[in-house]
């Protein structure tokens, strides 16, 4: 079985624009997402899924600077962009990252992905609901041919811009495994949508030196600083809209 996390990641965030190529410690955010689920040991290959905008040649010359694999494909279908990218390398296991969380952690990934291999799933993930992870700590695993009958039946816009609501919003269809964290830290935001949420993962890199902290270490981090969490409190984080 054949297992490819794919980091979907293009330059027209309209809340944060570029933001995949802001520097965290002198290396775009990119690289410390790439670099971060990399050090995962149950992930056959990384890939990297951009668009077809010339925008977005800046993350395919960053890619081949750094010796990432990596595909084009539709800007808004992201399904499609996935499914399309996951043929090229063979996947038989999509591991879903996305670009915009420069905590991700291996750790997570690696226990999302054996447990998704522990039993007879379609889809597990850190991130159903109810939340326990640090947002921006999301992990996704899908089998292929789930995300292939998404990918088939999925008539939303809306749904497949987001790639894997049609699995996780039909339990009835596939079998769904939530995989939670021990203690409940989801009041946490480490993803970057916006200024704000740059300003506290910037913050937390700086205080560690480094990328190859857990993220217990960036928890700890945190709560040593109360103020930071407070940087990006207010920020509203976009919803999946019904089909």
């Amino acid at each position: 079985m054949r297992t490819v996390a794919i980091i979907q990641a293009r330059t027209g965030s309209t809340r944060l624009p570029r933001k995949v190529l802001l520097p965290l410690l002198g290396r775009p955010l990119l690289s410390r997402v790439v670099a971060r689920t990399r050090r995962a040991g149950r992930l056959d290959e990384v890939v990297i899924a951009t668009t077809t905008d010339p925008d977005d040649d800046e993350i395919v010359d960053l890619a081949k600077h750094e010796g990432w694999a990596i595909e084009r494909g539709s800007e808004m279908d992201l399904l499609d962009r996935y499914v399309q990218a996951a043929r090229i390398h063979a996947a038989d296991v999509v591991v879903r990252i996305t670009s915009d969380c420069p905590l991700i952690d291996p750790t997570v990934i690696d226990d999302t992905v054996a447990a998704f291999e522990g039993g007879q799933y379609d889809y597990a993930s850190s991130s159903l609901e109810p939340r326990t992870f640090p947002r921006g700590l999301d992990v996704e695993v899908v089998a292929m041919d789930a995300l292939e009958r998404a990918w088939r039946e999925d008539a939303s816009p809306a749904w497949r811009e987001h790639v894997t609501p049609y699995v996780y919003r039909h339990p009835d269809r596939f079998r769904l495994l939530r995989v939670p964290s021990l203690d409940d830290q989801s009041r946490h935001r480490w993803c970057v949508d916006t200024v704000e949420d740059f300003e506290l993962v910037d913050r937390i890199y700086r205080e560690l030196g480094r990328d190859d902290f857990g993220w217990r270490e960036a928890l700890a981090v945190v709560e040593a600083h109360p103020g930071w969490a407070d940087l990006n409190r207010s920020v509203v984080q976009k919803v999946v809209p019904p089909a």
